[in-house]
Formats: structure tokens, C-alpha cells, sequence
């Protein structure tokens, strides 16, 4: 299956039109060998620089919080008002550099986690994510 194919697949699937628009967005998201983390504002700044395509914030964060309710990105709150978003949904932890506004991955295996309390009445762990806040020792 071609790029094309398979980011039109992912948009319908997550109950999208594939337009042009959506279509560049799907070229940065799943284009790029390697994982990585943004927010939405910093997918629309990517998206400007490196395919020259303005795209509205709007189509941005609709078509992120649909590929993320789907499950082909994962999302990370770091504060009450800051997210970022994951291109790797396999479970793992991260460090969260607060001074420079960084996501590091930490693989699963290396956290242990014990003493998990039960959720309460009614409700199921659906997934542990640790985030742990790191800064330079310099600071």
C-alpha cells in the first residue's frame, strides 16, 4: 500500500474527508521514520516551513484529535493547559524536560510500577502513562 493509500485509509477511518490539506498533515505525522512529539501549534509551524502550506489551526487540532481517537496518536498532558501528542502509541513512558519544552522517551520495560491502587467503583485502569519532570542540572 502506497503513503497515499494509507493515509486516505487513516483519515476515513477516523472519519475524515481526505483533503489536500489533511493529506499534508498526514505526510509530516507518518512520513518520518522516527517518532516524535509536538503540540498542535508546533505541527502547524512544521507544516508551514518544511511543505510551505499554510493550513488553518482549526483543520490542525480537528484532524489530530481524530487521528488520536482512533488511536494512531497518543496524547500527553504535561500540564492542565499544555498537551503534546505522540506519533509512537506503543506503551512508554517520558521525561518532560520543563525548561526546554521537550518529550524524551523512556521505554516501558525500564519503569516498575507496584502498589497500583484499584480504580475506583465502576472503572478500569485503561493505561498508566508516567511522565517524569526533568530540568538541566545547571539550572
Amino acid at each position: 500500500m502506497s503513503n497515499l493509500d494509507n493515509f486516505i485509509s487513516k483519515l476515513r477511518k477516523s472519519g475524515l474527508r481526505p483533503t489536500k490539506q489533511r493529506l499534508k498533515i498526514c505526510e509530516v505525522l507518518f512520513t518520518p521514520q522516527e517518532t516524535f512529539h509536538f503540540t498542535v501549534n508546533d505541527l502547524t509551524q512544521i507544516i508551514e516551513e518544511k511543505l510551505d502550506e499554510k493550513i488553518s489551526l482549526a483543520t490542525v487540532y480537528n484532524t489530530v484529535h481524530a487521528f488520536k481517537n482512533k488511536g494512531y496518536l497518543k496524547e500527553i498532558s504535561v500540564s492542565t493547559d499544555k498537551s503534546y501528542f505522540d506519533t509512537n502509541t506503543n506503551l512508554h513512558h517520558h521525561f518532560y524536560d520543563t525548561k526546554e519544552n521537550q518529550l524524551i522517551d523512556i521505554d516501558f520495560s525500564q519503569i516498575e510500577l507496584k502498589n497500583i491502587p484499584s480504580p475506583p467503583k465502576g472503572k478500569s485502569i485503561k493505561e498508566i502513562d508516567v511522565v517524569i519532570n526533568v530540568e538541566n542540572d545547571s539550572q
